[in-house]
């Protein structure tokens, strides 16, 4: 069975209707196969909620993590992979990738996950298929 890791910014670009990547995330998102396993990890639920409560307000918000949220399987960060993604991070400090970018690396190597769904260019530098 596929697994695709979902990033932050496929998230918001599902949500937010103006962001330039809206139509191709909904299209991306009609026409994966019924078996896939879209997948993220707390992390970027918490960093997704914060943006779009920044950007559209608490209904987007609650809409996220009521509706979109329960339609992926979800990984939680433990301490192991929290410290490793860390590492990761201030090893590599002076790049443009976020500390929950790391931890989404970390993630996809652990359990073998080679697709992200993403419009950050960050996972295709670090080896990762990326879709659209």
């Amino acid at each position: 069975m596929a697994r695709t890791l979902v990033d932050t910014s496929a998230f918001v670009a599902l949500v937010d209707e103006a962001d330039a990547s809206h139509a191709r995330a909904v299209e991306w998102l009609a026409t994966i196969d019924p078996g896939e396993i879209l997948m993220a990890h707390n992390y970027v639920v918490v960093e997704t909620a914060a943006l779009l409560h920044r950007r559209l307000g608490p209904s987007a918000t609650r809409d996220f993590l009521e509706d979109m949220v329960p339609q992926v399987s979800l990984l939680f960060v433990d301490e192991r992979l929290h410290r490793a993604a860390v590492s990761a991070y201030l090893a590599a400090i002076r790049r443009r990738s976020s500390l929950v970018d790391w931890v989404s690396f970390e993630v996809m190597r652990e359990l073998a996950v080679e697709q992200a769904f993403t419009f950050d260019r960050d996972f295709g530098r670090q080896g990762f298929e990326t879709v659209p």
